[in-house]
């Protein structure tokens, strides 16, 4: 159950980037669908659940140290070629977009120099990609018990401080997104596929048994399904101060207190680094065994290429790769299941 724990909120602390601890993700796959947004919730905690353990379980099945054996084991060697390459480059790139966005963070934040914080982001994923999977997956899941205090306390200001009707806060929450919401929820899960997959494929073949890997991997998309519902409460209830803002989350802390805001700010970049980390571990452990002597010289040379990118215009470069893993997520999505059902044919 201990390990279920760590593959879990090493899942969550891997998924929930600046993106989602800003608000701004929920904002625009959830909140922009007003209150059906929260079928949407549902719907993505049920996705997130059942890849997560089907995921989890592969990987313990197959002892996997790279994302490259279950992809090619539910894609087959064609397709699972063209979905490895893309999923390789896709980690690099997300490196590359959370180095630049700790050196912003920290810069609002904090006024540290855009050049140092970047520095201090490298410096410390590489330091933490010298340690082991195991107490790498520790890493990821350290700030998720931080993240569910904040995001509670968040929650339950908003609801105490609810000044109007909740049918005047669903009418204001219609925004500008097109489409349904059952596509917003789809679109947000396989958006954030290509970042958990790798690692936690890497994550269940560490689990002492099957049931093991798998229930992490379910503890892991319910937490996040919780946390969604959580922040989108948040900013359902805040719409009139948080519209047009570029971290919703971050403003209604502020209002709360300071303090709050502070802690928040902290909690963002947190969640920045932990994503850093697990991101550019899978890149670094699709090309070296973690056990191989050249394990670490790479490890460092990836961290050092990524830090230059950051600073060369991979803004265009990382939107069109996002925009490309969020189509090949519903690939996989569709891949996944197709796998599920067919073992669960044979051994019917």
């Amino acid at each position: 159950m201990r390990n279920s724990l760590k593959i879990g909120g090493a899942f969550v602390g891997l998924t929930v980037g600046g993106g989602f601890a800003s608000g701004q993700e929920i904002m625009h796959f959830f909140l922009s669908y007003g209150w059906h947004g929260l079928f949407g919730v549902v719907v993505a905690s049920i996705l997130f659940a059942f890849l997560g353990t089907n995921i989890a379980t592969l990987g313990y099945s197959l002892k996997t140290t790279s994302h490259k054996e279950v992809v090619l084991f539910i894609a087959g060697p064609t397709i699972g070629a063209v979905i490895d390459c893309l999923i390789t480059v896709f980690a690099f790139c997300i490196t590359v977009a959370m180095f630049a966005g700790a050196a912003s963070a920290l810069e609002v934040f904090f006024g540290i120099n855009g050049i140092i914080g970047r520095l201090l982001m490298m410096g410390l994923t590489i330091v933490t990609l010298m340690l082991n999977v195991e107490k790498i997956m520790a890493v990821l899941a350290f700030a998720v018990p931080f993240l569910i205090l904040i995001i509670v306390g968040i929650a339950m200001f908003s609801v105490s401080a609810m000044d109007g009707n909740i049918t005047e806060y669903a009418k204001a929450a219609e925004l500008s997104a097109n489409g349904h919401w059952w596509m917003g929820a789809i679109l947000y899960v396989s958006y954030n596929l290509g970042v958990g997959l790798p690692m936690l494929a890497v994550m269940g073949s560490t689990a002492k048994s099957k049931q093991e890997a798998g229930l992490g991997g379910v503890i892991g998309g319910l937490l996040l399904g919780g946390l969604i519902f959580l922040v989108y409460i948040s900013l359902f209830l805040n719409l009139n101060v948080i519209l047009g803002k570029p971290m919703p989350t971050l403003i209604i802390a502020m209002n709360i207190h300071p303090i709050a805001g502070m802690v928040m700010a902290v909690a963002l970049i947190a969640m920045i680094y932990s994503t850093s980390v697990g991101v550019l571990y899978s890149f670094v452990v699709r090309f070296v065994s973690p056990k191989s002597k050249i394990y670490k010289p790479f490890a460092i040379l990836s961290a050092l290429t990524a830090f230059f990118a950051s600073f060369i215009g991979f803004t265009t470069i990382v939107g069109t790769v996002y925009a490309i893993m969020g189509y090949l997520g519903i690939v996989i999505m569709t891949v996944i299941l197709w796998t599920w059902l067919k073992r669960k044919r044979d051994v019917a």
